[in-house]
């Protein structure tokens, strides 16, 4: 075996088989495990995914969601272990595999339309 048989094969150990089919523009609830102290929660983060990238054990999604009027990004490792779980609450229509430009839309105008012909 070569080095890079090996590094698949540990890969293949780490990757998650349970995660949904996410699609730029779907609006996502993920569960994180925070630790605090001696005790580990799960606190949801709910957001529209705006750009994906990587691929096999290095995919990443970048969630965006508006708290209190501010724009708050986070990118989320799809098959780390800090990642509890991952739901798909609504299906977007976007024309674009990035949605950067949703970062200069207030309001109204920052939301994406719902796809029905898409399963949850």
């Amino acid at each position: 075996m070569n080095a890079q048989d090996i590094i698949r094969s540990i890969e293949a150990e780490q990757m998650k088989t349970d995660l949904p089919v996410i699609h730029v523009g779907d609006r996502v609830r993920v569960g994180v495990k925070i630790q605090e102290g001696g005790k580990e929660r799960v606190q949801p983060y709910e957001g529209d995914v705006i750009a994906m990238r990587g691929t096999g054990i290095n995919r990443t999604i970048t969630v965006r969601r508006v708290f209190q009027g501010v724009g708050v990004e986070r990118v989320f490792l799809l098959h780390s272990p800090r990642i509890d779980s991952i739901k798909v609450i609504q299906r977007g229509k976007v024309r674009r595999a990035k949605l950067y430009y949703l970062r200069n839309l207030v309001g109204k105008a920052s939301r994406i339309k719902a796809r029905f012909d898409r399963s949850l």
